[in-house]
């Protein structure tokens, strides 16, 4: 996760750019800390999503092979 100030600056230039517009500098450190927030958002879901483990109404295992690979490599779900 992207650090709090970070987060509250980017918040901080979006008020300033609804209220009173940005120069070049912030409009870069906008897009900067944007793509920086992205990337760590991205990050997270992609752990998130390897590390699931998906079962039915019966109790089976249903997940999909392409995350069980993956698992596998990494060494979690004892797979």
């Amino acid at each position: 996760m992207l650090e709090k100030a970070k987060l509250d600056r980017i918040n901080e230039l979006v008020r300033k750019e609804r209220n009173d517009g940005l120069n070049d500098q912030e409009k870069e450190e906008q897009k900067s800390l944007r793509e920086e927030y992205i990337q760590a958002f991205r990050s997270g879901m992609k752990n998130q999503i390897e590390g699931m483990k998906v079962v039915d109404p019966d109790g089976q295992d249903v997940t999909p092979q392409k995350v069980k690979d993956i698992q596998k490599k990494k060494g979690l779900h004892d797979r």
